[in-house]
């Protein structure tokens, strides 16, 4: 399954948790494991808190100023900062899934992670039967 993303800003984090469980629900698997993996070199996928929209602010706060926007990379077109960033967040999720429901934390939600927006983006969800 390919989930389409529209990404609206240069970085953002976009709250993909519904649509994932929604392809889980679909698929009828009981037991198993969702595996998400996204095939860009300037965007991720995290897992992190969703009940408070700040911490998504927070993330995106800290990550652009530790990887800032202007330095002297030497990539020439202009977005090493977006490959850095994506390097650190990672390009794969493993989350299990029991009694048909994946097994995410209390406060916990899965996030596209955009850094050289905005583009049509897509994540691949692969389900496997435990």
């Amino acid at each position: 399954m390919i989930l389409k993303i529209k990404t609206r800003a240069k970085t953002e984090l976009i709250d993909i948790t519904s649509d994932v469980r929604q392809i889980v629900h679909s698929s009828g698997i009981v037991e198993g494991l969702c595996m998400l993996y996204v095939p860009h070199t300037t965007a991720a996928v995290t897992i992190n808190e969703n009940a408070d929209p700040s911490v998504k602010t927070d993330i995106l706060m800290i990550l652009n100023r530790i990887i800032p926007w202007e330095a002297e990379y030497r990539h020439l077109e202009g977005n090493s900062p977006a490959h850095i960033k994506s390097t650190l967040v990672g390009a794969s999720e493993l989350i299990a899934i029991e009694n048909g429901e994946l097994m995410l934390g209390t406060w916990q939600g899965i996030f596209f992670c955009e850094f050289d927006g905005p583009r049509n983006r897509k994540t691949f969800v692969r389900l496997l039967r435990g």
